[in-house]
Order: structure tokens, then C-alpha cells, then sequence
């Protein structure tokens, strides 16, 4: 894949890094990354979401010194804005998941790294500064899920991010339309050591493509019962990725889950689901104080991040926004797009009279 290394011209905004990424990365990559199912209006409803959301800022606040900083699930984070799973970072740059996770370290991000990575999770592990969660898509082989909870656990990372709203793949039609095939060098790492059969998707179908590798290999049938026997096969925390409904959510409370993540695939999987940050209220509400709700989808600046922490979220994460960095400059891109996204949070907290997190208040924000 031919992609052109030399430093970008300055980017103000998210929307520089992609128009840079666009140029760089072939159409089909590209397309992967940006693209969502069907006819995309989920995808866009989630960013026209956050335009919706009117904020009432607060006045006469001492915003001389801006504190981010939380604790999630016992970990102490200088931000809330944490990088969300993302698969094939080779795609973007040669370094792949491994400049994902210093340009992370570097501002103390937390990274969590996807099953479907093209680095392997001890070489994300090895690269990183600051903490891990690994996500984890369940497969039909009930061993491939065991080894890399056992894999998560002794490279040290925190946390399992279970995603749930995949028992299929949705379908991707700026996939069919440029005829996206993973690269034949480029396989799925964390499958190498033990299960080479399942790292390249050629070998899975007929072809290459991320349909016939998820239909042969990913869990239809995961259950509220099947989450119990992962849970018991580690003993990390456990979130779920993908939860939209109230129901959902509290029942994810009564099943002793640790953590939940209003998502909706970043609109690659329902088209025509509710954006995220509509339904993030429903499940604040729905859980109470009885485990963190963090959410992404749409997050494309700094006050979109206060948005959902006026709404009730913990933290974000972002997706997007960094592969278009990781793209436009490597390593040194995604951190540009990090200190970015940590720059303008602080500006939308100073001007809203928030210089604390643990000031952010739902009555801040109204969603029209």
C-alpha cells in the first residue's frame, strides 16, 4: 500500500485531519474507516446529534485552572477521553497499533485495543504508557475466547470490553462498492500464535472480505447466559460495548456487569438506530449510580466531549478522529488529535464555568 509519510500541513480541527487521511490512504481503506451500514443515517445522525445539544453556560467562575481528571473503574485518568477500538491500524500506517499506543501514553490516554488489530495485544502492550482495556468479539470457537482473556490478563490490562452488538456484521455497501479486501500481508495479529487459521481471511472463505470472516468465526448466539461463562473465565472487569436500551442496561446491572458503553458501532452495524447520545440519558437513567455509562459515536470535538458528560457519560471514547491522525501523521498525528480534542475540552469547561469535571451538571445541556 503506497502512502505518502511526509509531515501534513497544520490541521485546526478534526475535519482537517480526515480531508488528509482522505488524500493518503487508498479509497477502499479509507472507505472502510468512514464508512457505516446501509444508507449511513445512522452514521451522520450521530454527529447531527451533538448539534441538537444546547449548553447554558455558567458566569462569574474562577476558570484560572481546568481539572479533567477522573477515576474509572480504580484507575486514575488525567482525562475523559479515552481512544475507542478500532481494528487494522496498519491500514492507516505502517506502525499500526503500536503509534496508536505511545501517541496514547504520551498524553495518558487510556487505549483499548481491538481483537482485530494488526499488532498483537503484548506488542500493544509494550509499546504503551498508560493503561489498556483489550475488547473482545466472542467467537464461535469457545478456546479462541479463553486464550485471549488469559492473553488480556498477563499482558496487563485492565479491563475486558465485551462488544455485544455484533452476532452479525452489518452491511457496509462503501465496502462493496470499492471492492475492499484486507491487504494479504496485513493479518489479524492476535491470532498468529495459536489459531493461524483464523488470521487471514482469505484462508477463512472465498475471500478476503470482513463479512465471510465474520460469519465464520464470530458468535451469533452470544446470551445474557454466555456472558456469565465469560465472566467466569476472567478476573478482569467487564464492560459491555453496543448496550442502547434501558432494558438492556439494567439487566447488565442485575447481571453484575462493570461497565457499560452507549454504542452503536459508529453506525456500522443498524442503520437507522438512535444516535448514541440520545440514548445515553435513557441509560443513565436506567442504571442510577450502579456502574459507570461512558458512550461514543459522533465526537468530533472538545464540547462534544462536555455534551456527554452533561448528559451523564463517565468518559467518551473517540474512534475515528484518531485513525484520521494516525493517517495524516503517524504517531505523532494521534497525539495532535489527543492534545486537540484535551485543548478544547478545556476550553468548552473554562467557558461553561466548569473548571472541574465533578462540576459538569445535566442541567447544562438541553437537547432540542
Amino acid at each position: 500500500m503506497e502512502q505518502r509519510l511526509n509531515t501534513p500541513p497544520a490541521c485546526h480541527n478534526i475535519a482537517d485531519f480526515e480531508a488528509i487521511a482522505r488524500d493518503r490512504l487508498e479509497p477502499g481503506a479509507f472507505g472502510y474507516f468512514a464508512g457505516g451500514a446501509g444508507d449511513e443515517h445512522t452514521l451522520a445522525e450521530n454527529v447531527r446529534a451533538f448539534e441538537r445539544i444546547r449548553l447554558t453556560p455558567r458566569v462569574l467562575v474562577d476558570a484560572s485552572h481546568i481539572d479533567t481528571s477522573l477515576v474509572l473503574l480504580g484507575l486514575a485518568l488525567p482525562s475523559p477521553i479515552l481512544l475507542a477500538p478500532t481494528a487494522y491500524h496498519r491500514l492507516a500506517h505502517p506502525d499500526g497499533e503500536q503509534a496508536t499506543a505511545r501517541a496514547a501514553g504520551a498524553v495518558g490516554a487510556l487505549m483499548v485495543a481491538s481483537t482485530m488489530s494488526t499488532c498483537t495485544m503484548e506488542e500493544i502492550a509494550a509499546a504503551a504508557s498508560a493503561p489498556l482495556w483489550f475488547q473482545l468479539y466472542v467467537h464461535r470457537n469457545r478456546d479462541i475466547t479463553r486464550h485471549f482473556l488469559e492473553r488480556a490478563e498477563a499482558a496487563c490490562y485492565r479491563a475486558i470490553v465485551l462488544t455485544v452488538d455484533t452476532p452479525l456484521l452489518g452491511r457496509r455497501e462503501r465496502d462493496l462498492r470499492t471492492g475492499f479486501k484486507l491487504p494479504a500481508d496485513m493479518p489479524t495479529a492476535n491470532f498468529l500464535a495459536k489459531f493461524p487459521e483464523y488470521a487471514h481471511a482469505s484462508a477463512i472463505g472465498t475471500d478476503s472480505t470482513l463479512r465471510t470472516r465474520a460469519l465464520a468465526t464470530l458468535e451469533p448466539a452470544l446470551t445474557w447466559e454466555k456472558l456469565r461463562d465469560i465472566r467466569a473465565m476472567t478476573r478482569l472487569p467487564i464492560l459491555l460495548k453496543g448496550v442502547m436500551a434501558a432494558a438492556d442496561a439494567r439487566r447488565a446491572v442485575t447481571e453484575g456487569v462493570d461497565g457499560l458503553i452507549v454504542s452503536n458501532h459508529g453506525g456500522r452495524q443498524l442503520d437507522g438506530a438512535e444516535a448514541t447520545i440520545t440514548a445515553l440519558p435513557h441509560v443513565v437513567e436506567a442504571v442510577g449510580d450502579a456502574l459507570p455509562v461512558l458512550v461514543d459515536g459522533g465526537i468530533r470535538r472538545g464540547v462534544d466531549v462536555l455534551k456527554a458528560l452533561a448528559l451523564g457519560a463517565k468518559a467518551v471514547l473517540i474512534g475515528r478522529p484518531y485513525l484520521w491522525g494516525l493517517a495524516a501523521n503517524g504517531e505523532n498525528g494521534v497525539r495532535q488529535v489527543l492534545e486537540m480534542f484535551n485543548g478544547e475540552l478545556e476550553l468548552a469547561m473554562a467557558l461553561c464555568g466548569c473548571p472541574s469535571i465533578t462540576l459538569i451538571e445535566r442541567s447544562m445541556a438541553r437537547i432540542e
